[in-house]
């Protein structure tokens, strides 16, 4: 009917599933357009969590859908940085902090004791900011409505912290993908919106990148190595 199950095999924790619904359910009190969760279930021996299902296509189809319309799909990427500047505008202390996510996740990655120290010096010297980051943010979570609204999906990677940092990881997924061309022209317009150096932003990329690498992706490993390096 309206509703919508997301099911999860037995590899993911019941405290994993009750914590991602929870933090779903603090960007909905936030006041972000998210599916609102209606409750945490069971279906055939799986945990699982019904929330409200939203109609529309995602982001990601409708710039596929534009084909060679150049000026179509230069307004869905403005449309694409507008709504992360919208989620940078809320913050929400009681998530996890983003940077004790990526401690744990420079500790994991597997370089060694030396790059781990630097990467460690660096994430511990930048700013402690508390804006929500989705943590996930690319076109493929985002549905847009018939109606022409906007909702974001896909909150399980949800922190508290630096927008810039968020924006480094968006621009890292977009080249991971080989959108070249768009990655840049995605974190030129975040610079401008948000009035951020470009300096600056790069210098989160060897954390967010060690973070990345983390899961293991072989054809990943080499690229993410020469933004640790």
């Amino acid at each position: 009917d309206d509703t919508f199950v997301k099911a999860f095999d037995h590899s993911f924790s019941l405290s994993d599933i009750l914590n991602e619904a929870l933090n779903q359910a603090r960007v909905q009190d936030a006041g972000l357009n998210v599916p609102k969760i209606l409750e945490i279930i069971q279906v055939e021996g799986f945990w699982a969590i019904r929330q409200e299902y939203i109609a529309g296509k995602t982001m990601e189809t409708l710039i596929q859908e534009a084909g060679n319309d150049e000026e179509t799909k230069a307004d869905l990427l403005e449309r694409f940085v507008d709504i992360q500047m919208k989620i940078f505008s809320y913050e929400e202390p009681l998530l996890r902090h983003w940077k004790h996510k990526m401690k744990r996740l420079i500790d994991e990655s597997g370089y060694n004791a030396t790059i781990r120290y630097e990467l460690q010096s660096r994430l511990n010297a930048m700013p402690n900011h508390y804006k929500i980051c989705h943590g996930d943010f690319n076109p493929s979570n985002i549905i847009i409505t018939p109606e022409d609204e906007a909702y974001v999906l896909d909150w399980s990677h949800v922190t508290s912290g630096n927008a810039s940092a968020d924006a480094a990881l968006t621009y890292l997924l977009l080249m991971l993908e080989g959108k070249d061309s768009v990655a840049e022209r995605y974190l030129e317009l975040f610079c401008l919106k948000s009035d951020t150096a470009r300096q600056y932003v790069n210098q989160w990329m060897p954390i967010v990148a060690a973070g990345q690498s983390t899961k293991k992706k072989d054809e990943e490993i080499e690229f993410l190595a020469r933004w640790v390096d």
